[in-house]
Parts: structure tokens; sequence; C-alpha cells
């Protein structure tokens, strides 16, 4: 689940492996551009942490976070997530 504080809306995911979670990128990368708005992500072996915000907006969370977490969620609920 998403949790909103610090003016963010941040997630983890955790993936079967490396793989796994970069193709799980790969497809939220897409779907970033086509919004035209861009997460902060790391990620570390088969862990990806993200988070969201609207710098436009002063760096607070607004719709387009909220779309692109719908949009990331579906692309995690597609995926074999561990």
């Amino acid at each position: 689940m998403w949790k909103e504080e610090d003016n963010k809306l941040t997630r983890s995911f955790q993936f079967k492996d490396f793989r796994a979670a970069m193709a799980f990128m790969n497809r939220v990368a897409d779907i970033a551009e086509e919004l035209n708005h861009h997460p902060w992500w790391s990620n570390v072996y088969n862990k990806v942490d993200i988070e969201l915000t609207t710098h436009d907006a002063g760096n607070t969370v607004t719709d387009k976070d909220k779309q692109l977490a719908s949009r990331i969620d579906q692309v995690a609920d597609e995926m074999i997530i561990k």
C-alpha cells in the first residue's frame, strides 16, 4: 500500500529476483513517460522503492502522483510479487 507522508507517496515492492524487479521498472518507466511524470526510485537486487511528489506544485502530492501510483499498482498486480 502507498503511504503518504512528508509530502510524498511512498511504496516498496519486492520481486522474485533482480530480473523481475528490472522488468517492473521498465514497465513503470514507459508509463512515467506517457504521463510525463517521473518517480524517484531505487533498486537493490529484488527490491524497488518508489517516491512520488510533484515538483511543479512545490513538492507536494497531487492528482498526478495518485494517477501514477494507481498505474504502478496495476503493473505490480500483473507481475508476480513475492
